[in-house]
């Protein structure tokens, strides 16, 4: 993925501002952060499942770089069909991954995306677990 991509997709708290956050404007998803999986509760390697599936990891990953994304943003640097990205989404929302908030109405409605305390913390303890069989399979190396 490119930089300019990336920067697109990045929203800064500003434009979050508590008249896009209000009641009216959230969306259903569930507001606790706590983890509905059996993410880690640490920073220990850990492989996980539902995140390493290539779509998912790709999602996490670009998720993991901001605070908050466009859906529009995110599904252009992936290259995804709508369809495609909010099947994924709803898989991550389900898991307690990835918060997702609706702002506006009619015509410009967008959907922010947000990877969740949980939703970080089992992509940190991912990316450890794939760090960790590499440096292992580097040591058996020759």
């Amino acid at each position: 993925m490119s930089d300019a991509p990336m920067s697109d997709a990045l929203m800064s708290d500003a434009l979050m501002s508590d008249a896009l956050m209000s009641d009216a404007l959230m969306s259903d998803a569930p507001m606790s952060d706590a983890p509905m999986s059996d993410a880690p509760m640490s920073n220990e390697p850990r492989f996980d499942e539902l995140i390493h599936a290539p779509t998912r990891l790709s999602i996490v990953a670009l998720l993991a770089a901001a605070d908050w994304a466009d859906f529009t943003s995110v599904r252009d640097s992936l290259s995804l069909s709508d369809s495609a990205l909010s099947k994924q989404i709803s898989i991550l929302e389900q898991a307690g991954y990835v918060t997702v908030r609706k702002t506006g109405a009619g015509r410009s409605r967008r959907t922010h995306l947000r990877l969740s305390p949980s939703g970080r913390r089992a992509f940190t303890a991912h990316a450890a677990a794939l760090r960790q069989i590499i440096a292992d399979a580097d040591a058996l190396a020759p």
